[in-house]
């Protein structure tokens, strides 16, 4: 993968199974083939950061940080804010739209 920038992975349902809020320190169990894809991520020297609103409230940060050095080995930046340096975001809730026509990319209404 030649990508220069930042990929950013939401937590819950796209690295972390997520079954409904269970509270600030629940983060489910890793999903294998988003943990898989971090990892390769990172090992080909790709910028990873943890993209989740659980940024929004600092007291979740260590348990962030504690699943992520747990299942994946090392700690990653967490955020909750989108930035220019951001090329790619995989996330559970998005919908990719055409760039400058306001249309899904997957041709749905």
């Amino acid at each position: 993968m030649s990508t220069s920038g930042t990929i950013a992975v939401d937590l819950d349902g796209t690295l972390a199974r997520y079954d409904g809020w269970k509270g600030i320190d629940h983060i489910g169990d890793p999903i294998p083939l988003m943990v898989s894809r971090v990892r390769k991520w990172l090992n080909d020297g790709v910028r990873v950061v943890i993209f989740t609103a659980r940024a929004q409230t600092p007291e979740s940060l260590p348990y962030i940080y504690a699943w992520c050095k747990e299942h994946l080995g090392v700690v990653l930046p967490v955020t909750n804010v989108k930035t220019f340096d951001i090329v790619e975001i995989w996330d559970d809730r998005a919908v990719q739209v055409v760039p400058n026509k306001g249309t899904r990319a997957d041709g749905g209404a």
